[in-house]
């Protein structure tokens, strides 16, 4: 054989190595940089989560304060009620209800509207006959 092709060859598989050993060096520092690039900005959300998390618990301390006074006023309402059921147990129910004074409103204004009509109509005499 010759010598040629061995040292292409040797050649060939040295290449890689030795592009590998050139490419190695400058990852480093480009590494070092995105990580330190990705550590800024996980400080960066702890501090947006953080100034988060505080505006939360002030919400949630309103909130309580919130709660206890709806608790309150619950209760209140609940007092309400029951006056208002005693004051209604209490109270003497009316002698007609509402459909009840609708008919008595009906058949007064239909009395008074038969005895204006027979006080109206006097004592004339008149023919109780059709004309045709």
């Amino acid at each position: 054989m010759r010598p040629g092709p061995w040292s292409f060859l040797l050649a060939l598989l040295l290449l890689p190595l030795e592009l590998h050993a050139e490419q190695t060096p400058p990852e480093f520092p480009a590494v070092a940089t995105a990580e330190q690039a990705q550590i800024d900005a996980l400080k960066q959300r702890l501090a947006i989560s953080e100034q988060q998390r505080e505006a939360l618990g002030a919400e949630l301390q309103a909130s309580e304060s919130e709660s206890v006074q709806l608790q309150r006023l619950r209760q209140e309402n609940q007092g309400l009620k029951l006056q208002l059921k005693k004051n209604q147990a209490v109270a003497p129910q009316p002698l007609l209800g509402d459909q009840q004074q609708w008919l008595v409103v009906g058949a007064g204004a239909a009395l008074l509207g038969v005895i204006l009509g027979a006080l109206l109509r006097g004592n004339r005499r008149s023919r109780r006959e059709w004309i045709n």
